[in-house]
């Protein structure tokens, strides 16, 4: 009977002995509670923070980008043509400046051919006059068909410079890294068109004028022809017999 009593206390005791440590054990050694939808919701606003950075990155890079094409498309291009250009076409100019007889000038014509090409010569001068209008009208055709040939001869020889200048031109084209260099080349392929046309504008005119110079000495010849013969024939009255005494 005593041995129940004394296992009684003794567990009694050791209870005593263990609530004391049970109840001294700190706060922070208790388990942590795992929140899930808050784990999922942290994860899905820095998913969307890294989707704007991404986001911001590709812009910035965009705009760089665009900046860059800007930058290339303002770059002028390294080589031109038009120092050649304009020497050409001052070559042209005073090779036509350089008419001989009559210039290129419309007050000039006009009293040339009142003078040297009258529209009719209603009485011949003398011999040494009417030879001197005709060497004047010889000479001006003679020289108009040089100057033909000299304008013709600068535009064959425009045209290797014109033709190193076009490849050249096509060269710097392929390699165009902007808008403003592709439109230069094509400005300046397009000047060296007008270049050409301008030579072979000059050439016609040239050509023209030798014809028109030819056509009117011809014509001014047939009219002098035609006054020298009606002078001819117009030798007064004739003979009237009249009386005559042979001796007295």
């Amino acid at each position: 009977m005593r041995s129940r009593p004394t296992m009684k206390s003794v567990f009694v005791s050791g209870v005593a002995l263990v609530l004391p440590f049970a109840v001294s054990v700190p706060a922070h050694a208790q388990w942590a509670v795992y929140d899930g939808a808050n784990h999922v919701q942290g994860v899905l606003i820095a998913a969307r923070a890294l989707q704007q950075v991404n986001q911001q990155a590709q812009s910035l890079t965009n705009e760089a980008t665009m900046l860059e094409n800007q930058a290339r498309n303002l770059t002028s291009l390294p080589f031109s043509v038009l120092a050649p250009l304009d020497r050409s076409f001052a070559q042209t100019e005073a090779i036509v400046g350089q008419a001989q007889g009559l210039s290129y000038n419309l007050t000039g014509i006009d009293q040339a051919f009142s003078q040297t090409y009258p529209r009719a010569l209603a009485s011949p001068g003398s011999a040494a006059q009417m030879t001197g209008d005709a060497q004047t009208r010889w000479q001006n055709a003679r020289g108009a068909y040089q100057d033909d040939l000299r304008v013709q001869t600068g535009a064959v020889q425009n045209l290797d410079s014109t033709g190193s200048q076009i490849d050249d031109l096509v060269t710097s084209s392929q390699s165009a890294t902007g808008a403003l260099q592709a439109a230069q080349s094509g400005n300046q392929l397009m000047a060296l068109q007008t270049r050409q046309l301008a030579d072979l504008t000059a050439v016609t005119a040239a050509m023209g004028r030798a014809q028109a110079l030819e056509g009117a000495r011809q014509v001014e010849s047939e009219e002098q022809g035609r006054a020298q013969l009606a002078n001819f024939l117009n030798y007064g009255a004739g003979y009237t017999p009249g009386t005559a005494q042979m001796f007295h």
